[in-house]
């Protein structure tokens, strides 16, 4: 009996063994650079994030005007407050809109500027009295 045929069947296996093994080498190698670079994205988007933060903290609170009501007396209460000398109660403010003084047009005054103060537009200076964010 030979067992040379049998040593041939076995080169056969070994053969395909290696070139699974190199092909299998060759994945891990692709895998591991993929993963460096996903790990240096990741990093990066940290450091991003990090800065990003930091950032944030030193700008000062917006409003945008998405955020604002759209009654055509917003606008128009901001410039009157924007031009004032001095802090102004809503009975003022209602008198500068040209709106008559009525209880309910000064209560729906005092209402809009208490939105806007509340939206960080404007700021309540003393208990009723309102004036422009400095």
């Amino acid at each position: 009996m030979s067992i040379q045929p049998l040593l041939e069947a076995l080169d056969v296996q070994e053969d395909a063994a290696r070139t699974l093994a190199d092909g299998l080498r060759t994945q891990i190698e692709e895998l591991q650079s993929r993963l460096r670079e996903a790990e240096t994205h990741l990093e990066h988007l940290a450091i991003t994030r990090k800065t990003v933060t930091a950032l944030a903290d030193r700008l000062p609170a917006q409003t945008s005007t998405a955020d604002r009501p759209e009654h055509p007396d917003y606008p128009r209460i901001i410039t009157i407050l924007n031009e004032a000398t001095r802090p102004l109660r809503a009975r003022e403010v209602c008198e500068a809109l040209g709106h008559e003084q009525l209880p309910k047009n000064i209560e729906g005054t005092r209402a809009k500027l208490k939105r806007l103060v509340k939206l960080d537009v404007l700021t309540e200076a003393d208990t009723g009295s309102f004036t422009r964010k400095q």
